[in-house]
């Protein structure tokens, strides 16, 4: 038995190295080439027992950590709306905010990005249609009405925007570019902005 279980300040912290372990794993490896082994492994457990205590199975561990980082995702969403009043600033904070992360926590970025959710949690909700992301819908909605975006369906305001953002990033999280993130997030940030503002040329 793993001394980690022996009080609750213990379980946290072992829950913790699972999710951590898995989320390296599944960025890393891919949802279906991780097993549990693998996972006990990584988390310094010595024996799957140790991850059954906290989880009933890898679907389990993947449940979690998909609702952890959209809750936490939905909490800067909410923090980048309260402080940002126009739609430009707050989808470039929006914008930074991803970029940093692909720098800073690429597995994080890889499991939103790179892992198709919707084979290994089907039962969950979209990305498209989680908190998170429908207020990101929103603020392109709040920018057509208020003039700042072009007058064309949020949908693919939405599309054409993030399609270059997202393209991106998978470049960066993949290594076909030779810079951090960072490093194009500037020409990154006027390409996909000029695509979907009123004052663009570019239509």
């Amino acid at each position: 038995m793993d001394q980690e279980k022996d009080t609750p300040a213990g379980k946290h912290d072992t829950q913790e190295k699972i999710l951590l372990a898995a989320l390296r794993l599944f960025a890393e490896k891919g949802y279906f080439n991780t097993s549990l082994t693998d996972i006990t492994r990584a988390a310094g457990l010595k024996s799957p027992q140790g991850i059954y205590h906290h989880f009933a199975n890898k679907h389990a561990i993947a449940v979690m950590l998909y609702e952890s980082i959209l809750d936490n995702l939905n909490v800067s969403i909410d923090d980048i709306r309260r402080k940002q009043q126009s739609a430009a600033d707050q989808l470039r904070d929006i914008v930074d905010l991803f970029f940093r992360l692909a720098d800073e926590a690429p597995e994080i970025m890889r499991f939103l990005l790179l892992l198709r959710i919707e084979e290994i949690l089907p039962e969950q909700k979209k990305l498209a249609e989680t908190a998170a992301f429908i207020k990101i819908y929103k603020i392109f909605q709040y920018g057509i009405r208020s003039g700042e975006i072009r007058s064309i369906d949020p949908q693919l305001a939405n599309g054409y925007f993030f399609g270059v953002i997202n393209n991106t990033l998978r470049m960066a999280l993949d290594g076909v570019l030779d810079k951090k993130a960072d490093a194009y997030l500037p020409q990154t940030w006027l390409m996909a902005w000029n695509l979907i503002a009123k004052k663009s040329s570019c239509f």
